[in-house]
C-alpha cells in the first residue's frame, strides 16, 4: 500500500499504516515524528525524512528508510529492525531492548544510551560511519559496532564514549588510540571469536548496503567491556 505522507500528521500516518496490509510505502514524509511506533507484522518502506522517534517501542516491524532519519530512532523499540540508508540524529536505540538498528552512515550524540537486554532479547545496532559523544552512555546490555567507514580524518568516536557502562560490549573498528575511554572498561584488541561475531553483521551491513565485506574487516577492531569490578554496576544492580 502507498501512502501519501503531505499533509498528514503521524497519528493519521500510522493509522493508514495500521490499516493497510503487511507491506506499506510512506512517500513525502517531512519531518513526522513516531512514524511506526509500536507496531509489530509491518515491513514499512519511509521515503523522505521523518522526524524524531521513527519506531518508538516497535515489536517486531521492519522499518527502511530510503534517506537520513532524525533523533531517537529505535526509542525503547522492543524486537523488529531499522534499517536507515543515510545518516541519523542523537539518542538513537535509547533503552532499546531487542531487535536491530542498521545505520549506513553516521550517528549523532548518545546512541545506545540505556540500552539494555534480558534473556532471550539481545538488541544490536550497527553504524556504518561515525558516532558522536556519549556513545553508549550507561549501556547495559546489548552490542554495539562502529565500523568508522569512510572516515577519514576524524574520530570513530567523539568524547566520552561508554560513561556509565555496566553491561553488553561495544566493538570499534579502530585501536582506539586517542579515545576518552572511562577507567571502569576493560579494552582488548578482537580475537578469532571476536572476528567471526563481526564479520556475521559486517555481511549483513554489506548486503543491505553494498560494500566489500573484506574491506571492513580489514581494519583493527577493538572489543570494550564493563569491567566486572565496575562501581557503576552497583548502582543497577541489586546485591
Amino acid at each position: 500500500m502507498l501512502i501519501h505522507a503531505g499533509g498528514l500528521d503521524h497519528r493519521e500516518i500510522n493509522r493508514a499504516l495500521r490499516e493497510a496490509g503487511h507491506t506499506c510505502t510512506v512517500t513525502g514524509c517531512l519531518g513526522q515524528r513516531f512514524i511506526g511506533a509500536g507496531m509489530a507484522d509491518k515491513a514499512i518502506t519511509v521515503e523522505g525524512i521523518p522526524g524524531n522517534a521513527l519506531g518508538a517501542y516497535l515489536n517486531g516491524a521492519e522499518i527502511t528508510v530510503a534517506g537520513n532519519a532524525q533523533d531517537a530512532v529505535g526509542d525503547t523499540m522492543n524486537g523488529g529492525r531499522i534499517v536507515v540508508h543515510g545518516s541519523i540524529g542523537d539518542a538513537a536505540g535509547y533503552a532499546m531492548r531487542g531487535g536491530s538498528i542498521y545505520v549506513q552512515g553516521d550517528a549523532g550524540y548518545r546512541a545506545g544510551i540505556h540500552m539494555k537486554a534480558y534473556r532471550e532479547k539481545y538488541p544490536v545496532m550497527v553504524i556504518g560511519g561515525c558516532a558522536g559523544s556519549f556513545l553508549g552512555e550507561y549501556q547495559a546490555g546489548g552490542l554495539i559496532i562502529v565500523f568508522g567507514l569512510g572516515a577519514g580524518m576524524r574520530r570513530i568516536v567523539g568524547r566520552f564514549p561508554c560513561t556509565g557502562m555496566h553491561g553488553g560490549k561495544m566493538i570499534l573498528r579502530s585501536d582506539c588510540k586517542g579515545l576518552d575511554l572511562p577507567d571502569q572498561v576493560v579494552i582488548r584488541p578482537a580475537e578469532a571469536e571476536d572476528l567471526q561475531e563481526i564479520e556475521r553483521y559486517a555481511a549483513e551491513y554489506c548486503r543491505l548496503f553494498g560494500g566489500d565485506k573484506a574491506e571492513v574487516m580489514a581494519g583493527p577492531f577493538t572489543i570494550i567491556t564493563p569491567d566486572s569490578r565496575n562501581p557503576y554496576k552497583r548502582l543497577y544492580v541489586a546485591n
